[in-house]
């Protein structure tokens, strides 16, 4: 996704640094990046109305993700995060993810993580609820599968 540009992404959210963000080399240290990538995906699911963190019956556990990184971001920079639905399964979804560095047109790192949707009570996988699916499906990208 070296070369995705923001056109490649149908939903965005714009993250400001914080100076705590920074690490000891002057640059937003790497685990940071993960918050932003969990940040965008779960904002987007609470907004829509299909993610309620405290009271759902069915959440979403992230079991698998990555990231490659090309650029720094250091505060103050402003990240504006792409997502996209790279495979919807029947429990389970994949996200891509894009950071780029406030007006930059390539990204500065990009990378992915895997919902599997649980019940809360047994924590046990269940289908992607119906709500949820076709929030999802406003974000997928050409190659998704259903």
């Amino acid at each position: 996704m070296r070369d995705s540009p923001r056109s490649s992404f149908p939903h965005f959210l714009a993250i400001p640094t914080r100076w705590m963000d920074n690490d000891s080399y002057g640059h937003v240290n790497n685990v940071q990046y993960y918050s932003y990538f969990d940040t965008a995906v779960n904002q987007f699911l609470v907004a829509r109305g299909v993610l309620d963190i405290h009271k759902g019956e069915v959440v979403g556990f992230v079991v698998d993700s990555g990231c490659a990184y090309f650029n720094s971001i250091s505060f103050p920079d402003t990240v504006h995060a792409g997502i996209r639905v790279a495979k919807l399964g029947n429990s389970s979804v994949r996200y891509e993810i894009a950071l780029y560095r406030n007006d930059d047109q390539m990204p500065c790192a990009a990378g992915h993580f895997v919902h599997v949707y649980v019940e809360r009570s047994s924590n046990r996988s269940v289908p992607i609820p119906d709500s949820v699916r076709t929030v999802l499906s406003t974000i997928c990208s050409a190659t998704a599968k259903s």
